[in-house]
């Protein structure tokens, strides 16, 4: 059921966060990200403690897929960028936006 459910969020052309929502971390990645200019549709925000499924079993699947369990995972298209730190560094050094519109999440 976890794999299904992230596999089914993770798509080209889209920036997917997987967050849980008392975590100040997916708060501080939402922030940043809610700034930018994305298409509509291009950015979503996951709670994996609203999903009905384990959110332990996403995270684990989490881990496998990733090699983190953490949230938020940031994923960037196909490719999971890591989380918050991960994120923010890539904006310090004026890499997330080429990246957001190279898979032409921007508008």
């Amino acid at each position: 059921m976890a794999q299904e459910f992230v596999k089914s969020k993770i798509q080209p052309g889209k920036v997917v966060v997987f967050i849980k929502p008392t975590c100040p971390f997916c708060r501080r990645t939402r922030e940043l990200l809610s700034q930018l200019p994305f298409k509509q549709g291009s950015l979503e925000f996951v709670d994996i403690t609203a999903t009905g499924d384990d959110a332990s079993e996403i995270q684990d699947y989490f881990q496998e897929l990733t090699g983190a369990r953490t949230v938020p995972r940031v994923f960037i298209g196909k490719d999971c960028i890591g989380g918050w730190t991960d994120l923010a560094n890539m904006q310090q050094r004026g890499e997330l936006l080429p990246r957001l519109k190279q898979i032409g999440a921007l508008e």
